[in-house]
């Protein structure tokens, strides 16, 4: 992404912040993995949003009107010896050259530099409880200027919380984010046509997550989004289920939820099709029950509607769909009342879709739900699960758990479908899955 895209936004939040505060952020530490092993290093989604800067150790810190520039970046020193086991850094002249900074510093001095950047402001934004140790080194320095106070020198008088702030910024995607969007969500619809056109019963669904990773990385995501959830028949009745490690059998459905992330940006896709590539009638059912809930709600995605409207259609129609073929009983309104598809549908029908999966954002402004905007990402992801065992319910319905989702960014006219590139139509599905593999 452009460094432009980094600078206009700090330039937008050190507007909001006004004259008289200060901004620190530190980055997310590298975290163990086991012994003498670290996970890959991901930045936090935060303190990416406002600098692009991929290291750990370190610490972004904004002070609106300050002669000697706003921006400033402490993090690690050059080391050639210590950059010869693990890799180049920017240091302080790449953090101002390669990263925008105005001013950096060596992440060791911090002690020494940050308590002179708080003083005499009037309140701090800062997010609490996030990284417990910097909580208290950020304490400390607050307290030791209040030792200060008989000299002259004013205390900041409020820590406000940052993200307030910096999450409804990352609620709106500009047009350089919905490009990376677009590109993630391209290379996951490819992945799950790969994966549609791979599958056969007899194989694991770790080989199935395997089809997914390869098309990620070959085409640049070097992660995905979150942890795949490949899981076939009962096992796609456990919403969360990340095993993958059973056997697939000859009748069952697959449920793969899964996506790519594109230079910290998230897919977010859900598909459901039959192992042996041929839908079973109580299948295609509750199937086609689903499909018409999704359609319904992207329906409601628009400007001026609320968040909560394609939640209400799909609910409608899958109540709907259940009282009409008999898994629920009753007048349809009184269902929804009592949420009797909860049995079936226990989940939400989407959420925010950004740098996080599960991106932030209010859902609510005050004690109504939220509006829609254009620049909003959103998934739709209506449900049925019925795992075995389900009382009072035929066994031709057991072992089924249907999940369809796609990420929609809501437009100026209406909504844009992101990842139209994945078949969702019975039709659709058995056609990719009868045709050859390329």
């Amino acid at each position: 992404m452009n460094r432009n895209e980094f600078a206009r936004r700090r330039r937008h939040l050190l507007r909001m912040m006004g004259e008289g505060s200060i901004a620190i952020l530190p980055a997310k530490p590298v975290c163990k993995r086991n012994r003498d092993n670290e996970y890959p290093y991901r930045p936090d989604s935060d303190f990416w949003y406002l600098t692009g800067f991929p290291e750990p150790e370190a610490v972004l810190v904004l002070v609106p009107g300050r002669k000697h520039g706003e921006y400033i970046l402490f993090c690690r020193e050059r080391d050639a010896q210590m950059e010869r086991w693990s890799g180049s850094v920017a240091g302080q002249e790449g953090a101002v050259e390669q990263y925008g900074a105005d001013d950096s510093f060596p992440i060791a001095d911090i002690d020494d530099i940050l308590p002179g950047l708080l003083e005499n402001r009037n309140q701090v934004y800062y997010t609490m409880g996030r990284e417990r140790g910097f909580d208290q080194q950020l304490i400390g320095w607050i307290n030791r200027l209040r030792g200060k106070a008989r000299a002259g020198v004013h205390v900041p008088d409020n820590i406000i919380a940052l993200d307030h702030l910096l999450h409804e910024m990352r609620l709106f995607k500009s047009a350089a984010e919905i490009k990376l969007m677009r590109q993630a969500a391209q290379v996951s619809a490819q992945a799950h046509c790969r994966a549609m056109k791979a599958c056969r019963p007899g194989l694991y669904e770790y080989q199935i997550e395997a089809e997914l990773l390869h098309e990620f990385v070959c085409n640049g995501c070097r992660s995905p989004a979150y942890s795949s959830i490949v899981a076939g028949g009962k096992n796609a009745c456990i919403l969360h289920y990340t095993d993958n490690r059973d056997r697939l059998k000859n009748n069952d459905l697959l449920l793969i939820d899964a996506g790519a992330e594109y230079q910290n940006y998230a897919s977010d896709i859900t598909r459901t099709f039959p192992v042996n590539g041929k839908f079973r009638r109580p299948q295609k059912a509750l199937y086609n029950v689903v499909l018409a809930a999704q359609q319904a709600a992207i329906e409601q995605i628009r400007p001026g509607n609320h968040w909560n409207d394609p939640h209400e259609a799909a609910v409608q129609v899958i109540t709907g769909g259940l009282a009409k073929l008999g898994l629920l009983k009753g007048k349809v309104s009184t269902l929804i009342k009592k949420e009797a598809y909860k049995t079936f549908f226990m989940h939400r029908t989407g959420h925010w879709l950004g740098m996080d999966v599960h991106d932030v954002g209010e859902y609510k402004v005050g004690n109504s739900w939220r509006v829609l905007e254009p620049g909003m990402v959103m998934t739709v992801e209506p449900g049925i699960y019925i795992p075995p065992g389900s009382k009072g319910v035929d066994k031709k319905w057991w072992n089924i758990g249907i999940r369809i989702e796609d990420d929609i960014l809501v437009t100026k006219s209406g909504c844009e479908v992101l990842t139209a590139g994945v078949p969702r139509t019975v039709e659709e599905i058995e056609a990719l899955m009868r045709s050859p593999e390329s």
